[in-house]
């Protein structure tokens, strides 16, 4: 058996085995690269000199690069889409920075003029330069692998022996056995043309396909998306609309008639924790029970909502994201009338679910005298209460609750027209009550318990049934399907063009001067690599098997029988 050489194809010079040149031609699709030089003067010759520099792939590449750096600064700096609050607050600590921030539209970088010109342009590079490789590969696939080169020897991977088989037989035998390992393979002439691996070129249309379904995933997904936050109490319920939602943000064009019809009802919230050990207080499930009706008649349905386990309505999924407590309060005036009675959810400071909040009394409250008047109590609980440690809860779990409260009168400021927090207390006009010693009016209550107003003002009372609340994001994200579909098939295209050669072997079998068969094998890849020859050492042994080789006419018949190896003739130019 002869040995396989492996070495680089040295240069044609010119009107020697041009065909050489065809031989290797087509083994990708990517464009010819121009020769260096100026383009032809007028509009069309430098249009298309930046249509060529944009469908290039260091101008894609640098244009992805661009990309990525240009959003950077998307998730250092708020967003005006996604944090009004944090602009704003931005906008008053960095005096400076914020007007060049502005011109610069960092503050709204994914719908800023330079990142969508960016985008625009990363977009036509990909198309243009898919489509021309596109078509091109079809032809390639509608066509044969070109003939062998007239000189086998010139190539990097050859191997030759001499047979007294048949050339016909040799190269019908090749034909099959190329065929078998799945190489397209026809006869062109006096040898057989093959050709394997269009599963790279494959590989990479798909990754480049890949990157544009991303895109328009990507765009598609920020001008038509949506979420809002719920806070929800046990018993409440909750409707799609864009009034229910205590918070809001969405799309450029997302507009209400895009939000799902649908409603549910939050039955119960169930929370446990780990009792002991190191991990005491971590909590082990987080659930909600809910309700829910798609549609506006839809029939009610009971689920289950859990952490990473969503609701999925339409194009909506609901999230649970948040939990806590809302103490039942009930209030009543000096005449014993009820001026206040309802569930008060307080925000979690901590692990532990220490949570403050307000309570705030707006209409219906008379004081002693019967003049109308506000009520404020700046409320903090302790689900955990444990004597000594006043300022925070030990466990999260309802085991010795305790709701402090710090008791307020006067006008609120809700009638001023200006928005305040629900969860906090505006104290400028409003009036401390005092406890018999004239400090602030300040107890501890446990389920239960009642605490009296001074001077005939009234009485606060902390119920024994407390409620839960937990929190939703209701986020309906069009074209994550086709932004996932996209990122896995560009991995797999990506690593197709990355492992997968594409290569060509030739076979050629023709009668000497002395009439024994010579047959010549040669294998040509896109790149030089080790597979190549390693491949078509295996293929010549495979046919050495069914085309032994044949003894010289000037060697000891008794040596052939020994030694049937056929004589190795190795490549122009190899080392010998």
């Amino acid at each position: 058996m002869s040995n396989t050489t492996d070495k680089a194809t040295p240069a044609t010079p010119e009107g020697q085995d041009q065909d050489l040149g065809a031989a290797g031609s087509q083994l990708s699709t990517a464009p010819a690269e121009d020769a260096p030089g100026l383009p032809s003067l007028g509009v069309i010759g430098w249009a298309r000199w930046f249509w060529r520099q944009l469908t290039s792939m260091r101008v894609a590449l640098l244009l992805l690069l661009l990309l990525s750096l240009g959003a950077i600064p998307g998730s250092l700096i708020p967003q005006t889409g996604i944090d009004e609050t944090k602009v704003a607050q931005f906008r008053k600590t960095h005096e400076t920075l914020a007007p060049v921030y502005d011109k610069l539209g960092l503050f709204n970088v994914y719908s800023s003029v330079w990142f969508s010109a960016i985008y625009i342009l990363l977009f036509i590079s990909l198309i243009g330069c898919i489509i021309p490789r596109t078509w091109q590969f079809v032809g390639q696939l509608r066509g044969r692998p070109p003939g062998a080169p007239r000189r086998l020897t010139r190539l990097p991977a050859y191997t030759t022996w001499r047979t007294e088989a048949e050339p016909e037989q040799v190269r019908e035998a090749a034909l099959a056995l190329l065929k078998k390992r799945r190489f397209r393979a026809h006869l062109s002439g006096d040898a057989v043309a093959a050709e394997k691996g269009y599963l790279r070129e494959v590989g990479n249309l798909a990754f480049h396909i890949a990157l544009i379904v991303m895109l328009i995933a990507f765009a598609w997904g920020q001008l038509f998306k949506s979420e809002g936050n719920k806070l929800i109490v046990e018993g409440d319920g909750f409707s799609n609309t864009l009034t229910q939602y205590d918070d809001f943000k969405s799309g450029s064009l997302f507009t209400q008639d895009d939000l799902d019809p649908f409603s549910f009802t939050l039955k119960n919230f169930k929370g446990t924790y780990e009792a002991t050990g190191p991990n005491r207080g971590t909590p082990r499930t987080y659930e909600s029970d809910l309700t829910y009706s798609a549609g506006a008649d839809g029939e009610e349905k009971n689920t289950t909502v859990k952490v990473n386990e969503p609701l999925e309505i339409g194009g909506s999924k609901v999230y649970l994201v948040s939990h806590g407590y809302a103490p039942v309060i009930t209030i009543r005036d000096g005449k014993g009338n009820e001026v206040f009675h309802d569930a008060v959810p307080l925000l979690p400071l901590d692990g532990n679910v220490t949570s403050t909040g307000a309570i705030k009394v707006m209409d219906g409250y008379r004081d002693a005298k019967g003049e109308r008047e506000q009520l404020g109590f700046q409320a903090f609980f302790l689900p955990t209460y444990v004597k000594g440690n006043e300022l925070s809860s030990e466990f999260p779990a309802l085991l010795n609750p305790v709701l402090n409260l710090e008791a307020y009168h006067g006008d609120l400021g809700v009638d001023s027209g200006i928005p305040q927090s629900v969860y906090q207390l505006n104290k400028k006009n409003l009036k401390g009550f005092k406890d018999a010693k004239g400090a602030q009016l300040r107890e501890n209550l446990k389920p239960g318990e009642t605490m009296k107003l001074p001077n005939g003002a009234g009485t606060v009372t902390f119920e024994k049934g407390i409620k839960e609340w937990a929190g939703f994001q209701v986020a309906r994200q069009p074209g994550s399907g086709w932004a996932l579909a996209g990122a896995l098939a560009a991995i797999f295209g990506l690593a197709g063009s990355l492992f997968i050669q594409r290569r060509r072997v030739w076979v050629r079998a023709t009668a000497g001067a002395d009439g024994v068969t010579v047959v010549e094998m040669a294998g040509l890849g896109r790149s030089e690599s080790a597979k190549v020859p390693e491949e078509l050492g295996d293929l010549a042994g495979i046919l050495y098997e069914q085309a032994p080789g044949a003894p010289d006419a000037d060697d000891d018949p008794a040596d052939s029988e020994a030694s049937p190896d056929p004589q190795v003739v190795p490549a122009e130019g190899a080392e010998k």
